[in-house]
């Protein structure tokens, strides 16, 4: 009898560990659909029915519309070498990171390209990592350099609505995601090595001050942000295999199992906003979910009105 219990016991505890009760996702684990991508990131939603991503290494963008998949750029012949972080505008155009450029582009709806900002003072950018909108319809990203907690070389930047560059940050180490707050007085942002995420005020004029620490996440590398209606942020953590859940206070209220180890960035999608896209770069794939929450719409996006 003791022997049954013994075996009953080893065949029940993996259920146990490894099942997920959520209050923000529907599912208990992610749905697969689209492996070998070559370290995907960027997914960003047209606010129709697709959604967008980068293969980092692969050196194209695939577009998602249901169960249909399709090539939507490739590197040399159209522009692009190597894309990150994507966001769409209200206008229809994607706007992405190029981080073998060193450059941020816009795309037309048929992949026409043209680069907007290719550097600062003369010198081209790092490694363009993400990219978001503010509400006057000013472009930030993130341009990190170096992992190194000892030589914290990251900037970020925003470009305004007649192109022109300015610093906003440096001094950061590896900063990474950010997100605004639904009323835009506050950014978000991934500082990757050293394990946190970070906090600032956004003045009229787009700078960015107050710099405080919103949350620290040990074990992994915090990378791909965004915010739910109800102003929770969801952190893609880099290498712990988790999902955060975060509340406005920087509490933690669930941590989720990812895929794999990698997860790095994440989107809600959707006519409801209730479908979050996940790329993961341990198994090369695009994964998806249904939340309980619905998205933040982001500005200057095709939704806003």
């Amino acid at each position: 009898m003791r022997t049954i219990k013994i075996i009953l016991i080893i065949l029940i505890l993996p259920a146990i560990l490894f099942s997920q009760k959520s209050n923000f996702f529907e599912s208990e684990k992610f749905e697969l659909v689209l492996d070998k991508m070559n370290f995907p990131e960027g997914p960003a939603f047209d606010g129709r029915k697709a959604v967008y991503v980068s293969s980092c290494y692969g050196g194209f963008i695939k577009k998602i519309e249901g169960n249909n998949i399709s090539l939507f750029i490739e590197a040399d012949s159209n522009g692009i070498k190597q894309t990150n972080g994507l966001v769409f505008s209200k206008d229809g155009y994607l706007y992405a990171c190029d981080f073998g450029l060193g450059a941020i582009l816009k795309i037309s709806k048929k992949g026409n390209v043209k680069a907007i900002a290719t550097g600062y003072e003369g010198q081209r950018f790092n490694r363009p990592n993400d990219l978001a909108f503010d509400k006057k319809g000013n472009l930030y990203f993130s341009d990190p350099k170096t992992i190194d907690t000892l030589n914290p070389d990251g900037r970020v930047f925003m470009i305004s609505k007649n192109n022109n560059v300015k610093l906003l940050l440096d001094k950061i180490a590896y900063p990474n995601g950010l997100a605004f707050s639904a009323d835009g007085k506050s950014l978000y942002l991934s500082e990757s090595a050293k394990q946190r995420v970070l906090k600032f005020d956004v003045l009229e004029n787009g700078d960015l001050v107050n710099q405080r620490v919103f949350i620290e996440l040990p074990g992994g590398s915090p990378d791909g942000l965004v915010l739910d209606s109800e102003g929770n942020l969801y952190v893609a953590h880099f290498g712990s295999g988790f999902l955060y859940v975060v509340s406005p206070e920087g509490k933690i209220l669930e941590e989720f199992f990812a895929p794999g180890k990698k997860p790095s960035n994440i989107e809600f999608a959707g006519n409801d906003l209730k479908t979050l896209y996940l790329t993961e770069d341990e198994t090369n794939s695009v994964y998806k979910i249904k939340t309980k929450k619905r998205g933040l719409i982001l500005f200057n996006h095709p939704l806003r009105k």
